[in-house]
């Protein structure tokens, strides 16, 4: 089998994974689980992953590298920050409509890496990734005079949060108040608390 086969297989496994720990949680999912959902023996599935831990620090190291590829590609494009900022926020409720289980995975990860150092530091490592490009975009509008000057640090992780607020909808009903709207909200109080004011005052 080529590594082209090779990688096909592992993401059948772990496209199986991600079935199995939105349906059941990650203690009360089994490998007999994930070997059912991917159609796959047993044995195939041990040949690349030696436990069900295994499997799903995968999952999440798949993640980084399928997400941070496009992450980036925002941030190369030759566009304003706000804008960057705006196709950050598109693209995760694009995400969200079109495949929310992603986003009640990461609420099990979440609990995960409170009780298992692996899946802490597999957690970090993301969220380390995705802070530091949302820096990168911050850092570049207060460069340009897009924005404010402004604490990166701290803005930069107010928009993870507010970005991550996303999942409740998975979990809760909203009344009327559906994701895409609360992102576009959410993204234009940020927009208008980062961007300097007409008169070009860095306080606003």
């Amino acid at each position: 089998m080529d590594i082209s086969q090779q990688q096909i297989r592992k993401e059948q496994i772990l496209s199986a994974a991600l079935e199995v720990i939105v349906q059941k949680g990650y203690e009360k999912s089994r490998m007999d689980d994930i070997v059912k959902v991917s159609n796959l023996s047993k044995g195939a599935i041990y040949w690349y992953y030696k436990s069900k831990k295994d499997v799903y620090l995968s999952l999440i190291n798949l993640w980084v590298k399928r997400y941070s590829a496009v992450l980036n590609h925002i941030t190369e494009k030759e566009k304003p920050a706000s804008q960057q900022l705006q196709d950050l926020f598109e693209y995760f409720i694009n995400q969200y409509e079109n495949d929310p289980d992603v986003f009640k995975a990461l609420l099990e990860f979440w609990s995960m890496a409170g009780r298992d150092a692996d899946f802490k530091q597999q957690v970090n490592r993301v969220y380390n990734e995705f802070l530091d490009l949302i820096r990168g975009i911050i850092s570049k509008g207060v460069k340009s005079g897009e924005f404010k000057s402004i604490d990166i640090d701290i803005a930069a992780l107010s928009i993870m949060v507010n970005i991550e607020g996303i999942i409740w909808f998975t979990i809760f009903e909203a009344g009327n108040i559906d994701a895409r709207s609360y992102i576009n909200t959410i993204a234009d109080f940020i927009s208008s608390g980062l961007t300097k004011s007409q008169s070009g005052d860095s306080n606003g």
